[in-house]
């Protein structure tokens, strides 16, 4: 399908590139042109001296769409949830950490089936399309259900293992891996994971070590998350998790952790070294009240931040724009620093850095060649005026509501409150409803 989208306020969050006015073509499922208003005209006269091969340039639009001089970005990258969690949503709520997980989660987690989580995905999917969101990297107990339902609404999605002690097994996480990564769909991939430190026997920790150096693969965790599974570690271990888990050799090809709230200079360097990602889910860390992550020194250390909402169980918003103000929020206060954490910074996490974290570098930024995961903002609301600085509005001011589009792979999924994920909404929350009655009744 070939889109044109004309009349716009462009960020591409390329390095150094403010915005400005201008138009970008969409062929399928990439970007073809990102240009300024005053570049257009040249660009029209020489298509194909500009972009090399014959044909590469529309020559119709199936579709061409006025922004209103509205903002398009790269949508946003929820580089940490659990997406079929929603079906706890205000349920495992006012516990601490590990109570919520061993009295609330885990019991009612044992009744689903994978054909429950299919469905419970499908209504995270039409969260996370009004706030922006065009991947998700999801751990949770069925990949292939969730990657079913992420495919048939159109959705991105990384997966990643939550490897236990109690559920799974390496050979089974192994088959996931070459499965979903041979698939070659470009809207799932599959990267290594464990649930944490504290749910895996160190004989299964090593096996999956042992997986990383099989395919030169990076590995993810939740991590240092609460003071008690850091201390728990250490009793077991003599070290804290960062450390642990390093030795075993488990990050040897990079990776990264989901949550690094209570770390270590120590396990900070393992970071560095590495080059692994951390991934902060402020709302949900500050919910479960198990801390506040050091952002600002990982940023003095050059240890890459990315941003996660978590699941609708701990959050219980999947919201991007409230993680946003929550990572600067919170980090302002902890350093006691006003002028800390700059909102264009938190704005690189939640859109570049998550790419990265993510491993899909073609849809961090805005550019030619790049995948059309791009998001409109609608400037022509109170919150978003005046202009003084758009980046810091989105950061600062920004909700949801200000989300009037959705583009995923070069294709509309949502705009101005419809979705175009192939079944309604309304159908999708009866479905869901019907399983929460059936599973809390039994």
């Amino acid at each position: 399908m070939n889109i044109r989208l004309y009349h716009a306020r462009i960020l591409t969050m390329e390095k150094d590139r403010p915005v400005f006015w201008g138009e970008i073509w969409i062929r399928n499922e990439k970007i073809v042109l990102v240009a300024r208003e005053e570049e257009l005209e040249e660009f029209r006269k020489q298509p194909e001296g500009l972009f090399g091969r014959q044909g590469e340039v529309p020559v119709s639009w199936d579709l061409e769409l006025d922004c209103r001089g509205n903002l398009l970005l790269p949508g946003f990258k929820d580089a940490h949830t659990h997406s079929g969690m929603t079906f706890l949503r205000s349920h495992a709520d006012d516990l601490p950490l590990r109570q919520w997980l061993e009295e609330r989660v885990f019991p009612m987690e044992a009744r689903l089936t994978g054909e429950d989580i299919y469905h419970f995905v499908k209504l995270a999917v039409l969260e996370y399309l009004t706030s922006g969101i065009t991947a998700v990297f999801d751990m949770y107990l069925t990949p292939d259900t969730v990657a079913q339902a992420c495919l048939d609404m159109g959705m991105r999605c990384v997966l990643t293992s939550g490897l236990n002690r109690f559920v799974s097994g390496i050979e089974q996480v192994e088959e996931e891996y070459r499965k979903w990564n041979r698939k070659n769909l470009s809207l799932i991939t599959y990267q290594l994971g464990f649930h944490a430190e504290y749910t895996c026997s160190r004989e299964l920790l090593r096996q999956m070590a042992e997986l990383a150096h099989k395919y030169r693969a990076p590995v993810y965790t939740h991590m240092a998350e609460t003071r008690q599974e850091t201390e728990e570690c250490k009793k077991r271990h003599g070290m804290t998790p960062a450390v642990f888990l390093d030795s075993l050799g488990l990050f040897e090809y990079g990776g990264g952790g989901f949550h690094c709230v209570h770390m270590t200079a120590q396990d900070m360097e393992v970071f560095r070294k590495r080059r692994l990602f951390v991934v902060t889910n402020p709302a949900s860390n500050m919910k479960l009240a198990s801390g506040i992550a050091p952002i600002m020194e990982y940023e003095r250390k050059k240890i890459p931040v990315a941003i996660g909402t978590d699941g609708a169980a701990s959050n219980n918003c999947l919201d991007m724009f409230r993680e946003m103000f929550l990572v600067t929020g919170l980090s302002k206060l902890k350093e006691q620093d006003a002028a800390g954490l700059d909102a264009l910074r938190v704005l690189q996490m939640a859109t570049v850095n998550g790419a990265k974290a993510m491993r899909l570098n073609r849809s961090d930024v805005l550019a030619r060649g790049k995948l059309a995961d791009i998001i409109m903002i609608d400037l022509n609301q109170p919150n978003m005026r005046p202009f003084h600085n758009i980046p810091k509005n989105l950061v600062y001011s920004g909700s949801k509501s200000n989300v009037c589009m959705t583009m995923v792979n070069g294709r509309i999924l949502y705009r101005n409150g419809e979705y175009f994920v192939g079944e309604s909404p309304e159908a999708i929350y009866r479905q869901c409803e019907a399983i929460v009655k059936r599973v809390f009744s039994a």
